[in-house]
């Protein structure tokens, strides 16, 4: 396995200031940030540009390798993470062309990954999302097939605000949709990033997820969630809040066990570290601690499979 970080932690970083950070830390690759220059999402981790993929092409690919062979780091996946099935069509339209040209750009780098939510529409139930679905994803898993590009739909339900709520911002979060997913797109581009932080406060197996859908893992993510068993019982599992991610170790996921899953299905692509935890937030400094502790401590488990 290559480990490495999603590089939306380190927003104030050029990307030749991420790889030289990540070659001296010891990361072997990263999942490189491609959202929009002008992007209009404010949210958290939203919004970050390491690579622009707006008018990009050989010249500017070959100067995004040669950077990455300088430092000896790879990456892993091209990252741009909006909701393509947003109910606004002109919102919609921006997030799906923007998604195609970082396809083209993946493509150009010889990446083999671009991770991306499926999107939802809030407001409607699973079952009234599909014709959406389908009508928006065939192309993009068309223009991915042609590019020999795999994208790798992470399963976070994009439920923590207000303003998500109550359907959430992204479909595919649970072994039912994605079951319904893949029936309806079943090319063997289009697949899972795998983030096993999402499936502990929904109360899903994690190991049995993994080796269900063994074969749609496309890239893996490691992040923590830890659930605060009093604002659980304050709120319920209806509220907001009852749960945070935090860096692998500081959470309530079994690492050791996650990976002894991995290499008993036979996963030796990239395992890369995302950081959401507001423990380590305030600055620079406390942000690439983060990636450092996180990094030491998965380094600490990864090889309990053998």
């Amino acid at each position: 396995m290559q480990l490495g970080f999603a590089t939306a932690i380190l927003p104030d970083l050029a990307l030749e200031e991420v790889l030289e950070f990540a070659s001296q830390e010891g990361f072997s690759c990263l999942e490189v940030m491609c959202w929009p220059t002008d992007a209009s999402d404010q949210r958290r981790y939203a919004g970050v540009t390491h690579i622009d993929v707006a008018d990009f092409g050989p010249d500017e690919a070959m100067r995004v390798t040669e950077l990455c062979e300088r430092y000896g780091v790879g990456i892993s996946a091209l990252g741009y993470y909006p909701n393509p099935l947003a109910p606004d069509e002109v919102e919609r339209s921006t997030y799906v062309a923007h998604l195609g040209r970082v396809i083209d750009a993946a493509k150009l780098l010889g990446v083999g990954v671009v991770n991306t939510f499926v999107g939802r529409d809030q407001r409607l139930p699973v079952a009234a999302q599909w014709d959406n679905v389908e009508t928006i994803w065939r192309p993009l898993v068309a223009r991915a097939e042609a590019a020999g590009v795999r994208i790798g739909i992470e399963n976070c339900p994009m439920l923590f605000s207000l303003d998500e709520w109550p359907g959430g911002k992204n479909l595919a979060i649970s072994p039912d949709v994605w079951d319904e997913l893949f029936r309806r797109l079943p090319s063997p581009s289009l697949g899972l990033n795998f983030d096993p932080s999402h499936l502990v406060w929904q109360g899903i197996d994690i190991d049995r997820a993994l080796r269900d859908f063994a074969h749609r893992l496309v890239h893996v993510h490691l992040k923590d969630e830890r659930i605060d068993k009093d604002l659980l019982y304050r709120r319920g599992n209806l509220g907001l809040g009852w749960h945070v991610p935090k860096i692998p170790g500081l959470g309530d996921i079994d690492w050791p066990q996650f990976f002894r899953t991995l290499k008993a299905i036979g996963w030796d692509g990239p395992v890369v570290i995302e950081v959401e935890d507001r423990s380590f937030e305030d600055s620079l400094a406390g942000r690439k601690e983060a990636v450092r502790a996180a990094g030491r401590y998965v380094r600490s488990v990864m090889d309990f499979g053998n």
